[in-house]
């Protein structure tokens, strides 16, 4: 015989309805195949608490049950007669359950339709999913990593693979509202230097006017937290992109972006200094453009 389904939910015969949902979750969570992996004897017990709460979580089959255990009303009692009456509360596929149980050794298809095997339980439409929105850290999202959320009062810890974007979703089976799946809508945040461009990263990197005429060796941040020294080559425009190959996200690149900080002379020796300049290296750089 079946091991009695309190017992199996942990839980008094007294208990309310939240109590035994509350019950439910953390027992379905616990033993669910997908975090029990070829385990034969977790998966026995999932189903002895599926089976306890389609029962429980009834409202007329868990009277049904209180009132006659597993083997439902013997005959002669209440059919027809005082108490429990057969039109009461009993839908056709309840009915059915208490005729196979009583005579399912004798033949022939109760309820006008197929006989059910002998001891099988209708078993209820799964839960719909429950969708829920995070926020994820741009290097969570770049690099991958586990990160803990709240979701309908639950604390899950829920692993990001690496490269994910805003707009994804994860789907996380059983780990929803009453071994609903779990369906997490991803929202990337922004970092304080960092962009994204596929799975290329851009940072900035301001340069004076002379570092970027002259060259000059230049330390920028990358993904993994360390620094490395790149040679900015003489004469880098504005604009222009150094490429670190493979320090992006999955394989992609990191683009160092120059940015050419222009000062403004703070006297007449400077702009003499910028005109001398200018007539030793003569410059159009509008030469070529289409509105020239």
């Amino acid at each position: 015989m079946p091991r009695d389904y309190y017992e199996t939910l942990g839980v008094s015969k007294t208990a309310s309805e939240d109590e035994i949902k509350k019950a439910y979750r953390g027992l379905a969570r616990k033993y669910h195949p997908d975090r029990n992996p070829g385990d034969k004897q977790a998966e026995a017990h999932f189903k002895e608490i599926q089976d306890a709460y389609d029962v429980l979580s009834d409202h007329n089959k868990r009277a049904q049950y209180d009132q006659f255990g597993f083997a439902g009303p013997q005959p002669g009692i209440g059919w027809g007669g005082g108490g429990f009456s057969g039109a009461e509360g009993i839908d056709p596929a309840q009915a059915e359950d208490i005729f196979s149980q009583l005579f399912g050794g004798m033949g022939g298809t109760p309820m006008g339709g197929g006989r059910r095997p002998r001891g099988t339980r209708r078993r209820a439409a799964p839960p719909e999913p429950a969708t829920s929105e995070i926020t994820v850290p741009f290097l969570t999202a770049a690099l991958g990593g586990t990160m803990g959320i709240s979701v309908d009062g639950q604390q899950l810890d829920v692993r990001i693979p690496a490269g994910v974007e805003s707009g994804n979703t994860l789907r996380l089976q059983g780990q929803g509202p009453g071994g609903a799946d779990l369906h997490l809508k991803l929202k990337i945040d922004g970092h304080p230097f960092f962009r994204r461009e596929g799975n290329d990263v851009i940072v900035t990197a301001p340069l004076s006017v002379p570092e970027a005429v002259l060259g000059c060796p230049l330390d920028v941040p990358t993904l993994e937290g360390t620094k490395l020294t790149v040679k900015v080559p003489p004469g880098t425009s504005c604009g222009a992109r150094l490429r670190l190959r493979g320090k992006g996200i999955k394989g992609g690149d990191q683009y160092i972006e120059i940015k050419v900080v222009v000062p403004t002379p703070s006297g007449d020796k400077s702009r003499e200094l910028m005109e001398e300049f200018a007539r030793l290296n003569p410059q159009n750089p509008r030469s070529g453009t289409p509105w020239i």
